[in-house]
């Protein structure tokens, strides 16, 4: 997927010419997964080429931040919001999530990222793409550390991560006083394991909902539960 200089969804389309990171299952996954009922204010960190922001804009009436550390992904991103319908509310910073932090007064009603997952594996060969992939840049523990002050009262963080960070974040999230609320298993296919989880913490205490989704039959078509969750985006669906 996203091996092409767009990729062209049923309401906008991600130019994705200069940005490291190229549209994704993990992307599409966090946008159409994450809850956005009576959420106003959403913040999109390390948001690449802009996919999740937009994802974001079409199923909710928000106002959306997306932030972004690489220069030429968040030139990107902001063409891509110019070049879609929903404009007027989504705005692209070029910064980094610790400066941001660190000087924004704006609260959220959600967070969602999906961040760089690796920081023991080889670096990449070109500076951009190994400040999209490594986590470097944005240390879970910083993520963690920053994103309770950015929520509202009940707001959430919503992020995709590799399966096996799921005990290290969960225990970084409850140092931060941000409680798990829903966690989605998220397996290739049913004869292979979770490689990913969709998970989202919360300021408030409350029942931990979980489940699993499977993405392609052994056939190697995609399931019925993946095609519900995503058909509002990929033209074939």
């Amino acid at each position: 997927m996203g091996k092409n200089n767009y990729f062209q969804f049923k309401q906008f389309r991600i130019e994705q010419q200069r940005s490291a990171m190229k549209v994704g299952v993990d992307g599409v996954l966090l946008g159409a997964w994450a809850e956005v009922s009576q959420v106003k204010t959403i913040l999109d960190v390390g948001t690449g080429t802009g996919l999740i922001a937009l994802m974001m804009a079409q199923r909710s009436a928000a106002q959306i931040t997306a932030i972004e550390i690489e220069q030429n992904a968040a030139q990107e991103a902001t063409e891509n919001v110019v070049s879609s319908p929903w404009k007027g509310r989504v705005k692209v910073l070029h910064t980094s999530f610790q400066e941001f932090a660190k000087t924004s007064s704006q609260k959220f009603d959600l967070i969602v990222s999906n961040p760089p997952f690796f920081s023991k594996a080889s670096k990449a060969a070109n500076n951009e793409r190994t400040l999209a992939r490594h986590n470097d840049s944005l240390p879970f523990d910083e993520l963690m550390k920053f994103a309770p002050a950015l929520l509202n009262g009940p707001g959430s963080l919503t992020m995709i991560i590799p399966a096996e960070t799921f005990a290290e974040l969960d225990s970084l999230a409850l140092h931060n006083q941000l409680y798990l609320k829903q966690v989605t298993e998220v397996q290739p296919k049913p004869s292979k394991k979770a490689n990913r989880r969709l998970v989202q913490w919360s300021k408030t205490k409350q029942e931990v909902n979980s489940d699993k989704l499977v993405i392609y039959e052994n056939d190697g078509s995609f399931t019925k539960e993946y095609i519900a969750l995503t058909r509002d985006f990929y033209l074939k669906f």
